[in-house]
């Protein structure tokens, strides 16, 4: 599966660093006082719930970050599904690289196949509709790209991945600069000046506030805890001159009937801060 571009090497070497230091620092001495220096072992990933696995290629990365020479055999790839009993890899070489990697390995897969599932699960259910599903920033501080990276892999489709790659005027910029025409205007003069292909979206609350929107001139615009109703008829109002999306309060069960609304996207922050870990262990192998 092609990794989303923001998943660079540098992002997830820095990433990889700076959990390990955390949980090793001086040492991980549970491993170094009783595991000898030179034995090899094997260990696999063994799968305890049902899901869409997540974090395969990720743990590839850690293994090989801490101990280049450490093996691993995948025999059920990201985005797949995982039964209950299955083995998604085997990892092999030394001991202590497999104790000491063990934790991040599974905080990483365990969480990310949780979002997955969850992703993939809301997703079928806007089957036959034009309508794609977003994430939302609302992710762990320093654990976004994990957090986004399983939204892709689970079929979902990443919003912006931050501050810096888009802007999108919410109902706190609105408020605080006195109206969405003024906005919107400030925002196209620093985009202008910056020279930078940044889109414009805009975080609407009502119909008079969806029309404004339209005449200002943007490249999306947000349908802010709006009822069905009134949602599709801003979706009329927009009448494909731009696009639309919908948020706020989004649930699993309102999916199929906000997407009847003819919405392009809808965004969930529930993907990223309410899916659940998925029970995953690593287990030594004894030949």
């Amino acid at each position: 599966m092609k990794k989303p571009a923001y998943v660079t090497k540098e992002a997830l070497k820095i990433f990889i660093k700076n959990a390990l230091e955390e949980d090793i620092q001086d040492g991980d001495h549970s491993t170094l006082s009783t595991i000898p220096k030179d034995l090899q072992q094997k260990a696999k990933l063994l799968v305890k719930e049902d899901c869409i696995l997540a974090g395969v290629e990720l743990a590839k990365i850690i293994f090989n970050q801490f101990d280049k020479n450490l093996k691993v055999d995948v025999l059920i790839e990201d985005g797949q599904q995982a039964k209950v009993g299955d083995i998604a890899f085997y990892v092999t070489g030394s001991a202590r690289s497999i104790l000491s990697t063990e934790r991040l390995v599974l905080n990483c897969m365990q969480r990310m196949s949780g979002i997955a599932t969850m992703t993939h699960e809301w997703d079928s259910r806007l089957l036959g509709t034009k309508t794609k599903l977003l994430d939302t920033r609302k992710t762990t501080p320093n654990f976004r790209i994990c957090e986004k990276w399983a939204v892709a892999i689970g079929g979902g489709t990443n919003h912006r991945y931050g501050l810096y790659d888009m802007i999108m005027l919410k109902d706190n910029h609105i408020d605080y600069n006195g109206s969405i025409t003024n906005a919107v205007k400030m925002a196209k003069d620093y985009v202008k000046k910056l020279k930078k292909p940044l889109k414009i979206e805009v975080e609407t609350r009502n119909l008079e506030e969806v029309e404004e929107a339209l005449k200002a001139g943007v490249h999306r615009i947000m349908l802010d805890n709006m009822d069905v109703e009134t949602m599709a008829k801003a979706v009329e109002l927009i009448n494909g001159k731009c696009e639309s999306e919908a948020s706020g309060g989004i649930t699993r069960e309102m999916l199929h009937k906000v997407a009847a609304t003819g919405v392009d996207y809808i965004s969930a922050g529930a993907l990223t801060h309410s899916a659940h870990n998925i029970d995953l262990s690593l287990k030594a192998v004894r030949e």
